[in-house]
């Protein structure tokens, strides 16, 4: 089962797609770096077998901000499973970089108590096919509502002007489900993921296109608290009026 605490401060953030390679782990460590940067200190469960993002954590240059990581993945005798779950007292996002291959019992556990809810989605017939059961699988075993608006879809390794984006872009806006940034096909992400960095922890000027989607992703998140709903549940979305910019790094990785 998994645990995580009960606070009316923390910003659980859960990123899922039962079909592997979608590109979670990039979206979920991109994250957590730019949380990083801002301060204070963000945490990663990793609950693939995978252990991914663990590795990633694992190559992250001690100079750069911290990111607590948590391996959910993992079992051992020497700690309770609170114990070992426990997030840090001090964080206030907490992302959940899910496995692939889940039950329908895993879908309402581990997005019950989630925050914002993320599927990356590739431009291929396989990936749409999958982000579409995906996507019904949380409206209906889940049980999110659209209404809440915590339910979002990030377009992945997108390169514009081709029939594989148009196609990915006409099965999104059939979903109803708002589609916050559209992450071009990159090397900026496969650098950071080799050198466990963030795109945002790169120079800027190399990073400019990438970190405009990443932060439309930020905006969306920070707005959980801004949320609110019409007392006849039409399901009306009042916009943030104050969601905090990024602050560019003083330093960077390149």
């Amino acid at each position: 089962m998994l645990i995580t605490p009960n606070r009316d401060n923390l910003n659980k953030i859960v990123v899922i797609n039962p079909k592997g390679g979608c590109g979670k782990t990039t979206l979920a460590t991109n994250i957590a770096s730019y949380y990083a940067r801002k301060g204070p200190v963000p945490a990663v469960m990793d609950c693939d077998a995978q252990g991914s993002t663990m590795l990633w954590l694992d190559r992250r240059p001690k100079s750069l901000p911290e990111i607590h990581g948590i391996a959910a993945y993992k079992r051992t005798m020497a700690a309770t499973r609170s114990w070992q779950l426990r997030v840090p007292i001090e964080t206030r996002n907490l992302i959940v970089d899910l496995p692939a291959s889940l039950t329908h019992d895993d879908f309402r556990e581990m997005t019950r108590d989630a925050c914002s809810v993320l599927v990356p989605v590739l431009p291929s017939s396989i990936d749409i096919h999958a982000a579409s059961r995906c996507i019904a699988d949380l409206l209906l075993v889940a049980k999110i509502d659209r209404r809440d608006r915590k339910l979002a879809v990030v377009a992945n390794r997108t390169r514009k002007n081709t029939k594989s984006f148009e196609k990915l872009m006409h099965f999104l806006d059939s979903l109803g489900i708002p589609i916050i940034a559209v992450l071009r096909d990159s090397q900026n992400y496969v650098y950071a993921a080799e050198k466990g960095i963030g795109i945002c922890d790169m120079q800027p000027h190399k990073v400019r296109q990438d970190m405009e989607q990443l932060e439309k992703v930020i905006e969306w998140l920070d707005a959980w608290r801004e949320r609110r709903y019409d007392p006849t549940e039409s399901g009306v979305f009042e916009k943030p009026t104050n969601v905090t910019p990024f602050r560019k790094p003083g330093t960077s990785a390149l």
